[in-house]
């Protein structure tokens, strides 16, 4: 009882079960739409840890959440590259991504401002001095974008230019985020928020130094990370979580054009780990090929949810779509 005084979000815990019980064997979809809507509630209140708990309540359970850290997985062990080539996996097409669509409006937009100066400069009679001073103006803003916001400005004007002008930009980013939540969700983790923009990663988080990308209730590998020693499964998680967005990308187009900052931040942590080459690139080939078998198995799955993130659903929302979609027997 006094756990229930202290936190009243408890109560409404305790409701639910009671409720879920009651009606597995009559409407299970209800039921778990129920326990999701509750789920919303907390991660929207920051409590994490209870909305996590009220998903593994359920986990595994008929009515419940069956594809909730259900997923197969291969023999975790030193693969070679031409296994990987034999599953139709070419690392270099996945781990060497190059953002040609920006970098394709990037140029276009300098172009453009060259041409603008310099009509400018004809139309307006711009003397050479007044030219320089306009130069050193916009490198000034430049530099106070690049050392205060972490270039959060110029990503910002380039990536919402992006999702306005092409559709194919747009779309992308919608399946790699959709390949982070799905990855994370069989394997265990639990999304708790989502961004596709990075104007709308502003809206949600206030900071410029905030970037589109998909968040989760991570405690438990934080709590880890804060010790020193990271066991081996929450390792093999954070892993393929890291790299699910590239191989959503590979798998739909045959390459990746986002997801570096993925890379790196999986690499930084191989290397804070002290992990040799040999290790790191053992880690690595085996959650590449682990996520994109994964990703293949569930591609129904993948597409209804990047369907529901697409149009803005909330994380429980996008996790109803994934179990409705979901087929259990190729967990």
């Amino acid at each position: 009882m006094g756990l229930v005084v202290d936190y009243g979000g408890l109560l409404v815990y305790s409701r639910v079960r009671i409720r879920v019980v009651k009606t597995v064997s009559s409407s299970q979809s209800v039921s778990r739409l129920q326990v999701l809507e509750q789920v919303d509630k907390h991660l929207e209140k920051g409590d994490e840890r209870l909305a996590l708990s009220l998903v593994k309540d359920l986990q595994g359970k008929p009515g419940g959440f069956l594809g909730f850290g259900a997923a197969r997985q291969i023999p975790q062990r030193l693969y070679s590259l031409d296994e990987l080539k034999l599953n139709g996996i070419v690392t270099q097409s996945i781990l060497s991504p190059t953002d040609t669509t920006l970098g394709s409006i990037e140029r276009a937009l300098q172009l453009a401002a060259v041409s603008g100066g310099l009509s400018a400069w004809a139309a307006f009679g711009f003397t050479q001095q007044q030219i320089l001073f306009l130069s050193l103006g916009f490198l000034f803003l430049w530099s106070v974008d690049a050392v205060s916001f972490n270039g959060g400005i110029g990503r910002l004007v380039l990536d919402t230019i992006g999702h306005v002008l092409s559709p194919k930009y747009h779309n992308r980013v919608i399946q790699h985020e959709a390949g982070h939540f799905l990855i994370a969700y069989l394997l265990g983790v639990l999304p708790k928020g989502y961004s596709l923009s990075s104007l709308e990663a502003l809206r949600k988080e206030g900071s410029l130094n905030v970037q589109a990308g998909t968040t989760f209730v991570d405690f438990e590998f934080l709590e880890e990370v804060n010790t020193g020693k990271v066991s081996a499964k929450m390792l093999n998680r954070f892993s393929c979580i890291a790299l699910a967005g590239v191989a959503t990308e590979y798998t739909l187009f045959g390459y990746s054009e986002g997801g570096l900052a993925d890379i790196y931040q999986l690499d930084g942590l191989l290397k804070s780990l002290g992990f040799t080459q040999k290790k790191a690139d053992s880690q690595v080939r085996w959650a590449v090929l682990n996520t994109i078998l994964i990703l293949r198995r569930h591609e129904k799955a993948r597409s209804e949810l990047a369907e529901a993130m697409s149009m803005g659903s909330s994380v429980g929302f996008c996790i109803q779509a994934i179990e409705k979609a979901i087929d259990v027997a190729d967990i």
